[in-house]
């Protein structure tokens, strides 16, 4: 039972590994099919870990999405909450555009027939994980008056997502991403 076992994590990990260069590769259009392949498993071996390339989006940003949160942890001690908030979404920013599928991840919406209706997302792990660890700067900002009382963390995560994409192929992702952002954060600081 133990062979079995050491098996089927090493299986995990390999298709994970695998999944992460694929990624990288063609973002989020990546196969589970050319997955399984590249990992010379079959691909019902890695169905069975992951019934959905969603599912494996999921797992390949898990740990970055977990690394987020630890920033944001860090973050809330900070004097200035609105210093704090903008760091943190400059660093979210700056992961959505480096590692591409990562925004495709948060911005996913299941077609109609896998039970959600037309326009309803899918709820993100990594979405839930990144909103969590907002929650706490953004309401500590919007007490001290340094966000706009009706932004959500859920719009934040959205706004950051649609910059990834929307940047995705521009020549300097990164440059013309962080210049979105700062456009963003002028929209979303009070006026006065």
């Amino acid at each position: 039972m133990t062979g079995r076992r050491s098996d089927a994590e090493r299986n995990y990990r390999r298709i994970l590994t695998v999944a992460e260069a694929e990624i990288a590769e063609l973002g989020a259009a990546a196969s589970i099919e050319r997955v399984a392949r590249t990992a010379g498993l079959g691909s019902a071996t890695v169905r069975r870990h992951f019934p959905t390339r969603q599912a494996l989006l999921e797992a390949v940003f898990a740990e970055r999405a977990q690394a987020l949160q630890a920033r944001a942890a860090e973050l809330t001690g900070e004097s200035d909450s609105r210093a704090a908030l903008l760091a943190w979404l400059r660093d979210f920013t700056d992961y959505a555009v480096s590692a591409r599928g990562f925004a495709d991840v948060l911005a996913y919406e299941p077609p109609a027939e896998a039970g959600g209706e037309a326009g309803e997302a899918a709820p993100s792990s990594c979405g839930t994980t990144l909103e969590a660890a907002l929650a706490p700067l953004l309401a500590r900002a919007q007490r001290e008056g340094a966000a706009r009382p009706e932004a959500s963390c859920h719009d934040l995560v959205t706004a950051v997502a649609g910059i990834a994409l929307a940047t995705e192929h521009h020549r300097d992702p990164a440059a013309q991403a962080a210049r979105l952002l700062d456009l963003f954060v002028t929209g979303l600081s009070p006026r006065g």
